[in-house]
């Protein structure tokens, strides 16, 4: 045991991530993606790179803790039809730190019910929005940890020290790795306040928390063994990030199909003249009318359909609601909302 207790500085036992894998993903698909899809695939791709430099940040300041810690990073639990994907545990002598790691641009609010507004100044306009409390996103995964725990133990009486105790030795802590992100929790309550942090606090939130404790402090050994029953518990899944991406994958086959137009050159000889799908009236007139309602709804045209489903549509040339909900992207509630519309303009051609 001697061995164990010499440990003076942090270990990690899990430091990859695969953020690193799905980002290379989306940057080798953005390129087969049209125009929409590009758009939606590149703020992916910022926001995963805002997430993999905000855990850059965080390991940055474990690493240089000096503390005898062991950590695991990116560590995936699941049971039955729960999961939960954890950013950061940090085990001490005392108790382990579930970190969930937001690296987010502008400035955090939190209001004394606990909600998370986030300001951002884009060319000198303002815009809040709430988002998702990562308070309640990291409960979860407590939440999980501990019922993972306590479904493992047979004997009764263990199961139930377990689930009495296990908020006493387990802390959750969201930390905001954005260095430029300014947190106002004036109006926060206490035990919300108390949980969420700046990146270069971290260390000394550790350490506080360390230090108050009455409980005595484990073995080297004994921390060790903690640690390894999480990763051992830890499931290395490939998930498939890029199949969103599929409705907005360049089809060449169906892009090099051509769009038979009428003309009045075509009503006066006998010989057909082809052009580009894109180059038709009807396109031109479906376009714009996707257009003209995204503008009037104030959102991006292509949720009302994008270009690969309006040659959809063009090919299918639906006119009723059934052969509507036939044409990809459409369902009875976009039938109902823009069926009238579009079948006005499919009867002209």
């Amino acid at each position: 045991m001697g061995l164990f207790n010499k440990m003076k500085e942090p270990i990690f036992l899990k430091e990859s991530s695969n953020a690193q894998d799905q980002l290379e993903r989306l940057r080798a698909l953005e390129p087969q993606l049209n125009e929409e899809g590009q758009e939606i695939i590149r703020q992916d791709i910022k926001c995963l790179e805002y997430g993999i430099a905000g855990e850059k940040n965080i390991a940055f300041e474990l690493k240089n803790s000096h503390m005898p810690m062991y950590i695991l990073h990116d560590i995936y639990l699941e049971d039955g039809d729960l999961s939960a994907q954890i950013d950061y545990l940090v085990f001490t002598k005392k108790m382990c730190f579930v970190i969930e790691c937001k690296n987010l641009c502008g400035n955090v609010e939190i209001t004394n019910t606990g909600d998370f507004i986030r300001t951002t100044n884009f060319g000198g306009r303002k815009k809040k929005e709430g988002i998702y409390s990562p308070i309640t996103q990291n409960q979860r995964h407590l939440e999980l940890m501990k019922k993972i725990k306590v479904d493992i133990k047979s004997n009764i009486i263990t199961k139930l020290m377990i689930g009495k105790y296990f908020e006493d030795f387990n802390k959750s802590v969201v930390v905001l790795a954005n260095p430029k992100t300014v947190i106002n929790a004036k109006y926060a309550k206490k035990e919300v306040k108390s949980q969420v942090i700046r990146a270069d606090q971290l260390v000394r939130y550790i350490k506080d928390f360390y230090e108050k404790s009455k409980d005595t402090a484990s073995s080297d050994e004994k921390m060790l063994a903690w640690a390894k029953s999480y990763l051992d518990l830890h499931k290395e899944v490939d998930k498939d990030y890029t199949e969103k991406y599929e409705q907005y994958k360049v089809d060449n086959n169906k892009s090099e199909r051509k769009a038979r137009v009428k003309s009045d050159t075509e009503e006066k000889s006998p010989i057909n003249v082809t052009i580009s799908i894109e180059k038709t009236e009807i396109f031109k007139e479906l376009k714009a009318y996707r257009l003209a309602k995204s503008r009037e709804e104030n959102i991006k045209p292509y949720f009302i359909y994008n270009d690969n489903q309006l040659k959809d549509l063009i090919f299918k040339m639906p006119r009723s609601e059934e052969e509507l909900i036939k044409v990809d992207g459409f369902g009875k509630v976009k039938a109902d909302k823009y069926g009238d519309d579009i079948f006005k303009i499919v009867n002209k051609y």
